[in-house]
């Protein structure tokens, strides 16, 4: 039997293959698989989708390192996220800083990268698509 398992689903209203392109640069994510909507093999019923959505991703699956997220252009336009944030833990400051500045890039500093007394290196952001992460260097052991 296998183990459950708990992966995020993020939906970005409209952006989603640009969400994909950016976690790409921005963290070496990797599409596992990415299905439109006109590719799928039921259409959804009349009035679900937004007019222009039928070349938008119905779902897709991707990998930042062993993570597995799946992600979607939902059937709405716009997103809005909260309760919850993304943790990128990493093993060297210089990878903290990198991924930091990528994640920065069209979004908000919520805490500026520092030194805390849980990590080397520790910060929060909200990046362009309104996703909360943090990012911080792994307690050396």
């Amino acid at each position: 039997m296998t183990a459950p398992t708990v992966q995020p689903y993020l939906s970005f209203g409209g952006r989603c293959q640009e969400a994909l392109d950016f976690y790409a640069k921005a963290l070496g994510a990797k599409t596992e698989m990415a299905m439109l909507f006109k590719d799928s093999p039921e259409p959804p019923p009349p009035g679900v989708l937004p007019a222009g959505f039928e070349s938008k991703v119905m779902h897709a699956t991707f990998t930042i390192g062993d993570s597995i997220l799946h992600a979607s252009d939902g059937c709405d336009v716009g997103t809005t996220y909260g309760g919850f944030t993304l943790n990128y833990s990493v093993d060297t400051e210089a990878e903290a800083d990198r991924a930091y500045a990528a994640l920065l890039e069209g979004g908000t500093v919520k805490m500026p990268l520092a030194k805390t007394f849980w990590s080397p290196k520790f910060g929060m952001l909200t990046d362009r698509f309104g996703l909360d992460w943090m990012v911080m260097v792994r307690p050396a052991r």
